[in-house]
């Protein structure tokens, strides 16, 4: 039998490597060094700018705002309906279809759906205006309505992004063995106890995945909020997305996607210390 050459594991990862290279490592480091040249010349003066931009606190505060709010809900309703798709015996894989549907449809599909839902004469204000509870057409997604939006925004991420956490926590609950609970079971313990002392600690690393990606992406937010409400509600990329495009400034729209990376970093270093894998949480 020939011997296994020693470069063979270089060959099989090196297509791996060069796609990362080209799509991700050379724009990654041209945004660098777009952020840092003004003129010609190295300079923080892009992120001078962006600070000094009126849209640019408002962004932030948005951004965090949806991070913290969307985050836990998709979480939080993910694992209900993982828990639940557990306990079912028949039926289970239609509703497991039915729940993954939002995988397939883009971030700015979704937003057009939402806006003919919430729109001024869209299905939400008809089924109002039947049930008489308001007279005409009512705006939900202007800037005289920034809650409203907000919620909408909310609603929407939601609904478009909850079944990538639950496609990760059902995959990790089927990696938990069975016999765990099942001795828990025989020792007493009840439904809650079982989840909160069996079941949960050996979901940490799908559930750290799942918040870290979950995160990341949410920090990222963009063609939803944009088809929504446009710049009615700022957020980070899409002010970049502003710069770029409308202003024709890449400096300070790389400035602002050097900030979107590192506030996404920084979640990711966040989830890694507060969610800590053990060895014994491995199923």
């Amino acid at each position: 039998m020939p011997a296994r050459s020693p470069y063979l594991p270089y060959l099989l990862i090196a297509p791996s490597i060069l796609f990362l290279a080209v799509f991700f490592l050379w724009p990654f480091a041209q945004t660098v060094v777009m952020a840092f040249t003004v003129d010609g010349q190295t300079s923080t003066g892009n992120f001078a700018r962006m600070a000094a931009d009126l849209n640019f606190w408002p962004a932030m505060g948005n951004t965090f705002a949806l991070v913290i709010v969307v985050v836990p809900l998709q979480v939080a309703l993910a694992l209900t309906m993982a828990v639940m798709i557990q306990k079912m015996t028949t039926g289970r894989d239609i509703v497991l279809w039915i729940w993954t549907i939002p995988l397939g449809i883009s971030d700015l599909a979704a937003g057009l759906a939402w806006l003919a839902i919430l729109s001024n004469n869209g299905y939400f204000n008809t089924v109002l205006f039947h049930l008489g509870i308001i007279s005409g057409p009512t705006g939900w997604l202007s800037y005289e309505t920034p809650l409203t939006l907000f919620f909408a925004v909310v609603v929407a991420e939601v609904w478009r992004a909850t079944a990538l956490v639950f496609v990760i926590l059902v995959a990790g609950l089927q990696l938990i063995p069975k016999e765990y609970a099942e001795a828990a079971e025989v020792f007493g313990a009840s439904p809650w106890q079982r989840f909160r002392h069996v079941t949960l600690p050996l979901l940490k690393p799908s559930l750290q995945s799942a918040l870290i990606l979950r995160t990341v992406l949410a920090f990222e937010v963009f063609a939803v909020a944009y088809a929504l409400g446009g710049r009615n509600i700022p957020i980070l990329v899409g002010e970049a997305y502003t710069w770029m495009n409308a202003n024709q400034n890449t400096g300070v729209a790389a400035a602002y996607a050097g900030v979107v990376l590192l506030v996404s970093l920084a979640s990711t270093i966040v989830w890694l210390r507060v969610i800590r894998v053990r060895r014994e949480h491995l199923p």
